[in-house]
């Protein structure tokens, strides 16, 4: 039986032990590299594409979305599944958007995970129950503007409207059609909702 290659790309050394240990004791799987950040996961896949790579999506420098649209830039065929403690729907989506064809929890259990790796490998998504009801419960935000999350992370900074008008050069009156149209399509009424929600979905890395 031909084993399932697989890349583990998370940057909590203690996860990626765990895994390899766990995904090691199931015949069908084989685990072929682990790494810590995405560039390294773009060196090794140069080379060698393995079956299936199992993504981080919260990392320092490049973030697991950042990292697997950069993968299939690199190579089209590849297959990535996100793995993920944070389950917002904006993450996962960002995710799916840049090429991951599935995704799953940390907090599932070896089963789950190896039938979604054997589903991701065959060509087919996977989304786990508990990720389906993220998405349904909580749905992903419309694409923003670069503009908007410049606003956006201004105000979550605490800026005034006179400072962002400032930082980006434009005019007061231009900052507030700005914020009027961002607020609209967010879904919120002011700033501090604004900034919760930026918080909650973890928007911004600030």
């Amino acid at each position: 039986m031909k084993r399932i290659r697989i890349l583990l790309v998370d940057d909590h050394t203690l996860m990626r032990h765990a895994l390899v240990s766990l995904l090691g004791t199931r015949k069908e799987l084989e685990v072929v590299g682990d790494v810590g950040h995405g560039n390294a996961a773009l060196a090794l896949i140069q080379d060698d594409l393995p079956d299936v790579i199992i993504m981080d999506l919260m990392m320092p420098d490049m973030d697991g979305t950042q990292t697997t649209r950069k993968i299939l830039e690199l190579r089209p065929e590849a297959k990535v599944l996100v793995l993920t403690t944070f389950g917002t729907s904006d993450g996962i989506a960002g995710a799916i958007d840049a090429g991951a064809r599935g995704a799953v929890l940390k907090s599932a259990d070896l089963d789950e995970l190896c039938r979604a790796i054997t589903a991701v490998a065959e060509g087919k998504t996977y989304l786990s129950a508990e990720i389906e009801q993220i998405m349904t419960e909580d749905p992903p935000l419309p694409k923003l503007s670069p503009r908007q999350v410049d606003i956006l992370a201004s105000i979550t900074r605490g800026l005034t409207n006179t400072d962002i008008a400032r930082q980006l050069g434009i005019s007061l009156p231009v900052v507030k059609e700005h914020l009027s149209i961002l607020f609209q399509k967010i879904g919120v009424s002011n700033r501090a909702e604004a900034v919760a929600l930026a918080l909650r979905k973890h928007l911004l890395k600030i």
